[in-house]
């Protein structure tokens, strides 16, 4: 009976080791984990170009507004240039002087008042 009974032992010995399985529970990130890790991501690369590229529109554009408020700053003292130099050619002394060198006389019979 010895020899039955080991080979008894042995037959359930196999069994057990049969019927004991490993169950490996993986530790590492499961497939959906890594697609919401990916668009999650993809969603911050996205929005910070964005942003980027707006904060660049932004800074071209206040460089523009820059160059024409120095445009209008230059053709406003060219303006009031112009104004300044109106106002010196139309003093009556200087038409006065104009017409006499022209050859042009006063005669207060043609002269005609007009009042504003």
């Amino acid at each position: 009976m010895s020899s039955l009974a080991k080979k008894l032992q042995q037959e359930q010995n196999k069994r057990t080791e049969v019927k004991t399985k490993k169950v490996i529970i993986p530790n590492g990130i499961t497939l959906g984990e890594k697609v919401l890790y990916i668009s999650f991501a993809l969603f911050i690369a996205f929005f910070a170009v964005k942003i980027i590229s707006t904060q660049a529109d932004i800074y071209a554009i206040n460089r523009d507004i820059v160059s024409i408020e120095s445009k209008i700053e230059d053709q406003t003292k060219a303006n009031k240039d112009l104004t300044d130099q109106e106002s010196e050619l139309r003093t009556y002394d200087r038409i006065w002087a104009k017409a006499k060198e022209l050859g042009l006389t006063l005669k207060d019979q043609n002269v005609k008042v007009v009042e504003d």
